[in-house]
């Protein structure tokens, strides 16, 4: 099974992409959906030792960690060292099934893939990529999002350029929706000829399956 990363700056269109994999049987796994349930289960009494007062009857205040986050950035590492190992769980988990299933591809969606090291732990990487005006504009547009907010979520994000540069495949997600799912379409072709060489899905077994 080939294992790939899906990946891309906020505001560039990895949810579009990610649901046109899944429009064409792909089995998707989306770390921030991961991170959505941690916070309303197992990972909500760790984060409020770390960080008192962020949580609200069991559950992870999204809005209260992030002031807390901005009033002391060095506490991501704090944050990150207490879910990125349940996520990695969470990812395990769900490739193992995908296997189990006979599945020739499955996708990890990770909005910080390159910055984590995700990139040695699959295949092939596919960027969601548009022009940075682009970007800002639909990011502000978001509930809650400030100059401020985007600013601080950027400077933890490696630059779009890089991300580029480091992918296999690039989804230009600057113009419409079913360009990009085009795009899409073609990126996978190029992948399932690709899944049929051994060589080309080796992660799994080096980094994923049961031992």
């Amino acid at each position: 099974m080939m294992i790939v990363g899906l990946t891309g700056s906020i505001g560039m269109g990895k949810t579009t992409a990610a649901e046109r994999f899944r429009h064409n049987g792909i089995p998707v796994c989306d770390a921030d959906a991961e991170v959505h349930a941690l916070y309303a289960g197992k990972a909500a009494p760790l984060i409020e030792d770390v960080f008192p007062g962020t949580t609200d009857a069991g559950v992870v205040d999204r809005e209260k960690l992030s002031k807390a986050l901005l009033a002391d950035p060095s506490g991501f590492k704090r944050l990150e060292a207490i879910v990125h190992p349940l996520v990695r769980e969470a990812e395990r988990a769900f490739l193992q099934a995908s296997h189990d299933a006979c599945h020739a591809i499955a996708v990890l969606e990770i909005p910080l893939l390159f910055e984590t090291g995700g990139d040695s732990l699959v295949d092939k990487t596919v960027v969601v990529s548009a022009g940075l005006d682009e970007q800002r504009r639909r990011v502000l547009q978001r509930p809650g999002m400030t100059p401020e907010k985007l600013q601080n979520i950027l400077f933890r994000q490696r630059p779009d350029a890089e991300k580029r540069a480091k992918a296999d495949f690039i989804v230009d997600s600057s113009g419409s929706i079913t360009d990009s799912a085009a795009q899409v379409d073609d990126i996978l072709r190029q992948l399932n000829r690709l899944a049929s060489d051994p060589s080309n899905a080796e992660a799994y077994h080096r980094h994923w399956s049961r031992r």
